[in-house]
């Protein structure tokens, strides 16, 4: 497309700094609509100006670093190297943190030799420019202002990037690129640069990462429950996972009335209340066991989710709910569920047919607006791919569950996705799902960190009743109903970072809630 169009375009969006050679073109018109034309300015013309930086206010706050390290640790854990418009000074800043980290001290003596190569530095003056930043230091009360006006103007140096890209996106797009695409792939970078600072991904330096590793394993240490991720709510099942962790993909399986969404709204209630409990409580956020939650309910709608909750909270039976069979103490303890757990930092979206590329966007979002620490997809076959891509239903669910990994991955979140199972499992003797069974794809086990899979034997004794007039077989079948009744199994058939195993768990089909099976209050004797 003609380079002129595309000048024009960002000096009328006021996104400057890209040059073009237009020296060829001085004489032409730029057609806006039928019968309009404007004469095309010449280059000199153009406003051109120089992204936003400050070399002063870099070489002042480098200086205050080197004639006191104190001031690198007050503002390291918000300034990155790239921050810094002059790459040179970028490297020095992170050569002062490695030294700082080995417990040396960093002046301008210890960093001349990491820098004696350095062609950059040398155009500067070489080890005399270090010494020069020294001699410019800023005062340590100054250092934290200093740095987060560096960081200021990395930001916008960077939204003008972004900005900038958007209108070439825009106007050079192929036909077959849908606009809603572009709006996802600006969003996403526009994401990126509110989380992290940066609108594009780059290497973790391998201590950071380390250092991380240590925070989660000090987390977990410290933890009275001995977890370093999202609480479950479920004892056994924490102690069996270690808590829902960052960037796990985690799958949860069963075949139809075993309670998946019941189990999966369980723990999104579970964590939203510890996160709200903590937070009551003066727990650092980031020390908290709990989360916000967003639920992306594919198959039951947000009213009907948030009845199963305050039914199980009220400890009413949800059918009587549904009736509007209700005493007045009942609908008093109804009244009072709803008043506690209104503020519950749960967020539904029950959108019908949603595919993964909105999944992403809305979960980016709900992650900017209200830091959600959990996300839960109910369920992952109700989900859509890019029908522009995938060829059949299994790359259609392969590139879903390599959507969802991404997704934890980048929001740094646990990612829940419930999923079905094939009819083989009902041709077995012996029902309890295994890995095989999941629906449509390996991709399902390839692309998870976790598969657990929900059984109630109860539900398949139910269906074997034999008559009774068989006495002999209706009294085994009572005997076998009654140490099945209330009892739930999750099945832990993959785990990338632990054991695999079964966690007993109690079930309280009238509420809809799952317990841990030691836990005497919760048996279903208490519903009445």
């Amino acid at each position: 497309m003609d380079n002129f169009l595309i000048s024009y375009a960002l000096r009328l969006g006021q996104s400057h700094g890209i040059k073009d050679d237009m020296s060829e073109h001085n004489h032409k018109t730029v057609t806006l609509h039928p019968g309009a034309t404007h004469e095309q300015p010449s280059p000199e013309s153009l406003d051109y100006r120089q992204p936003p930086s400050n070399l002063e206010i870099e070489q002042a706050l480098l200086g205050a670093m080197l004639v006191n390290n104190e001031a690198a640790e007050q503002v390291r854990e918000f300034l990155q190297p790239e921050h810094f418009h002059e790459p040179v000074h970028g490297r020095i800043y992170d050569m002062i943190l490695r030294l700082i980290d080995r417990d040396h001290t960093a002046d301008p003596v210890k960093l001349r030799p990491f820098f004696d190569q350095d062609e950059a530095l040398a155009e500067m003056g070489g080890g005399t420019y270090l010494a020069r930043l020294a001699a410019s230091a800023a005062t340590i009360i100054n250092a934290t202002d200093y740095a987060r006006t560096l960081r200021d103007l990395a930001l916008r140096r960077a939204l003008i990037s972004v900005g900038q890209d958007m209108v070439i996106t825009a106007y050079d797009a192929d036909p077959s690129d849908s606009g809603e695409g572009q709006l996802e792939a600006a969003e996403s970078r526009l994401f990126d640069l509110a989380q992290t600072g940066s609108a594009n991904s780059s290497f973790t330096p391998f201590r950071t990462a380390i250092y991380k590793a240590l925070e989660a394993a000090e987390a977990a240490y410290k933890d009275p429950d001995k977890i370093s991720g999202v609480s479950t709510g479920l004892k056994a099942l924490d102690a069996q996972i270690g808590g829902l962790h960052k960037t796990d993909l985690l799958i949860l399986a069963g075949r139809p009335a075993m309670g998946k969404t019941s189990l999966a709204t369980n723990i999104a209630y579970n964590a939203a209340m510890r996160w709200l409990e903590d937070r009551e409580n003066g727990v650092e956020p980031k020390r908290s066991r709990g989360a916000a939650v967003a639920f992306f309910s594919l198959e039951m709608s947000a009213d009907q989710l948030a009845a199963r909750i305050v039914s199980d909270r009220a400890n009413i039976k949800s059918e009587e709910m549904r009736r509007g069979r209700l005493t007045d103490r009942q609908f008093e303890d109804l009244t009072r569920a709803v008043q506690e757990i209104e503020n519950l930092p749960l967020y539904i979206d029950d959108t019908a047919a949603l595919s993964i590329a909105g999944v992403y966007t809305r979960a980016r979002r709900l992650k900017r607006l209200h830091n959600i620490g959990l996300v839960i997809v109910d369920y992952l076959q109700l989900l859509s791919g890019s029908a522009a891509r995938a060829e059949s239903r299994v790359q259609e669910i392969s590139e879903i569950t390599r959507g969802l990994k991404a997704l934890a991955k980048k929001l740094e979140v646990p990612v829940m996705a419930l999923s079905q199972l094939s009819r083989t499992v009902e041709s077995r003797d012996n029902k309890r799902p295994q890995l095989s069974d999941l629906r449509e794809s390996g991709s399902i086990e390839q692309d998870s960190d976790i598969v657990m899979f929900v059984y109630r034997d109860e539900y398949y004794k139910e269906q074997a009743k034999p008559d009774e007039g068989d006495e002999k077989k209706f009294a085994e079948w009572m005997d076998q109903m009654e140490r099945a009744r209330g009892l739930a199994e999750v099945i832990v058939s993959k785990q990338r970072h632990g054991p695999t195993g079964t966690v007993r768990l109690r079930f309280i089909k009238e509420t809809t809630r799952f317990t841990d099976e030691a836990v005497p209050e919760y048996t279903a004797e208490r519903i009445g």
